[in-house]
């Protein structure tokens, strides 16, 4: 049986949205990295912009990207039936399902936004 085609994927980062809690990450990243908690952002972003070779891979990428915070997420796809995940989590989004694709603890484990960017296309091919 063959898999459907991802139409997208869903980035959902273990930070909540807003102005507040922007600068609370961005403090938190240059005073104590060591207990941050969202792998995925320091993956994707310095300490106040996206890396370049993460905004490259993404402009160049011919899969649709959606980028969420934990809040927003929760807000726009919470339901009694939705699997209870961990964050940050990159999710598949096919015509029919959502289904995992880089799991919080993959996502952990990754060292290099490098590594990040070779999963996710190894993964896609």
């Amino acid at each position: 049986m063959s898999r459907d085609p991802v139409k997208k994927l869903l980035f959902v980062y273990n930070a909540d949205s807003g102005l507040m809690n922007e600068l609370f990450d961005a403090a938190h990243k240059v005073l104590n990295p060591a207990t941050y908690q969202c792998r995925l952002c320091e993956l994707t972003f310095g300490n106040f912009r996206e890396k370049t070779i993460w905004k490259n891979f993404r402009k160049e990428s011919n899969i649709s990207m959606e980028f969420l915070h934990k809040d927003e997420f929760l807000a726009q796809y919470s339901s009694k039936f939705m699997p209870k995940y961990t964050f940050p989590i990159v999710l598949e989004i096919t015509d029919y399902e959502m289904e995992q694709f880089l799991r919080t603890k993959e996502i952990n484990n990754l060292q290099t936004t490098e590594e990040l960017i070779g999963e996710i296309q190894q993964r896609l091919a």
